[in-house]
């Protein structure tokens, strides 16, 4: 990933942030059949490891994890908050036209190594903290012990396990951190008029005091 040093993120905690608020990552692999790319809801473990380790569990009729062995590198990508930015919306355009679009965006790239798991009581867990943490939101969180026992092991029979053990992390946050405070001001207010909270609350968080390095 090309990341300009104005845009570069390289903290540990900033990265972490964007992979929990954002855990629908793409999980890209290098095998015998070549490259490939699957979409997966990922569940971050900051604690294990030095920079963290990754849940997942997918399909078991995928064939990627036939493919992969214990200790394969793999890939996952993380995309965050994005979005088109006109030139319109620089308060500045109004006194010169040198301005262009552009794209804000956050992204993480999680380099590390594989490991299996088609242990059912594992593969059950790995499932549960997903469900946890997406249902943590919710006004009356659903719990596995909510579904009939049978039907979970059906399910479960139908999934594999992985964790992925970060090995390095990097990042970019390109969120107009190069443009002055008239002209951030004025794209923040448009993003917001337009409804896109996310993306203005990204930009928001780089602007803050410490918010980049």
């Amino acid at each position: 990933m090309h990341v300009p040093d104005h845009f570069a993120e390289a903290r540990r905690e900033e990265l972490h942030h964007i992979i929990r608020h954002h855990p629908f990552g793409m999980l890209v692999t290098h095998t015998a059949a070549g490259l490939d790319a699957d979409h997966l809801p990922f569940v971050l473990d900051p604690e294990r490891g030095p920079c963290g380790t990754l849940i997942v569990h997918l399909a078991r009729a995928n064939p990627v994890w036939t493919a992969l062995h214990d200790g394969d590198p793999v890939l996952v990508v993380f995309r965050g908050a994005h979005g088109y930015i006109s030139p319109t919306w620089y308060a500045s355009t109004r006194e010169t036209p040198r301005q262009a679009p552009t794209w804000n965006y956050q992204a993480v790239h999680a380099h590390g190594r594989v490991r299996i798991f088609d242990d059912p009581q594992v593969v059950r867990g790995m499932v549960a903290a997903l469900v946890r943490q997406q249902e943590a939101s919710m006004p009356r969180p659903w719990k596995m012990s909510d579904a009939p026992e049978d039907y979970l092991a059906e399910n479960l029979a139908q999934l594999v396990g992985m964790e992925i053990g970060i090995t390095r992390l990097e990042g970019q946050q390109k969120l107009s951190q190069n443009k002055d405070d008239r002209d951030f001001a004025s794209t923040l207010a448009a993003l917001e008029e337009r409804g896109e909270a996310g993306l203005a609350a990204a930009m928001k968080r780089v602007r803050a005091p410490g918010g980049q390095p």
